[in-house]
């Protein structure tokens, strides 16, 4: 049974599951403090300071705190607002790095097709 799991934890597909989680909450902390510390400020410039945490309500000795999820649908929207934006830029440096790749290549094979044409003609002369 310790084979199978280091069998198992030693596979390349679960270190790439590893490594995905452990960068996605580097991540997340880096998105949450652009969002809490840059974004909603920005956002409370223009709307004034907005607490939705105080709205409750009570209903026997339970108390709902509707406004405190209301704040939370709030930030994951704003937070997936900005993941958005942050993969389409990066999808627009990938996609402009691999066209030039193709550039590249296509010159190259060009570059060949002339070399042996030449070959070809000086080899078709003698």
């Amino acid at each position: 049974m310790l084979k199978e799991f280091r069998d198992f934890i030693s596979r390349g597909n679960v270190m790439d599951l590893a490594v995905g989680v452990i960068m996605g909450a580097a991540f997340t902390a880096i998105v949450q403090s652009l969002v809490s510390n840059l974004i909603n400020p920005l956002i409370g410039l223009f709307l004034g300071k907005i607490d939705l945490s105080n709205l409750t309500f009570a209903v026997g000795d339970a108390t709902f705190k509707y406004g405190t999820f209301i704040e939370s649908i709030i930030n994951f929207l704003i937070i997936a607002l900005v993941v958005f934006f942050l993969v389409k830029i990066m999808n627009k440096i990938i996609n402009k790095r691999n066209e030039e790749e193709a550039e590249e290549e296509s010159s190259k094979e060009d570059e060949m097709i002339e070399y042996l044409k030449k070959i070809s003609e000086s080899l078709d002369k003698k």
